[in-house]
């Protein structure tokens, strides 16, 4: 999926549409990209002179690509978090990095999902955790 076909699915928008492709292989694993601008929002003060993707966003990408492994269950529903567990980060991510996710579903409980993911820039892991979501239908 491109940039389009994803909005068709998760409700963010720019700036916060942090994956720009994904795909869901034979296995089930969902994988995703996203080139962090040299512009971003979230670097601009983190920081002068030395920018860096802070964590939070890292997780948010995560996250993000996650939620395409019940992509057909989102429309009519926020994602929202449910918790974050066992994250690490191991190296930073800066400007100009093309940021590679691997998600999987470790269970689902009702509209709670249970995930586990890692974040890699060229190969080198930067973040991996484990990530719960919620989809809650959206009031009208």
């Amino acid at each position: 999926m491109n940039k389009e076909e994803i909005k068709k699915y998760l409700p963010h928008r720019e700036p916060m549409l942090l994956i720009e492709e994904a795909w869901i292989d034979e296995a089930g694993v969902a994988h995703s990209k996203y080139k962090i601008k040299e512009d971003e929002f979230f670097t601009q003060g983190h920081f002068p002179g030395n920018p860096i993707v802070p964590g939070v966003i890292q997780c948010e990408i995560m996250a993000q690509s996650c939620a395409i492994l019940v992509k057909d269950e989102i429309p009519g529903h926020m994602t929202l978090y449910a918790g974050l567990d066992k994250i690490r980060f191991k190296n930073v991510v800066k400007p100009g990095d093309t940021v590679e996710v691997t998600a999987t579903l470790d269970e689902r409980r009702g509209q709670i999902f249970f995930c586990s993911a890692k974040l890699e820039v060229g190969g080198k892991l930067c973040c991996k955790g484990s990530l719960s979501f919620a989809l809650v239908p959206i009031s009208e």
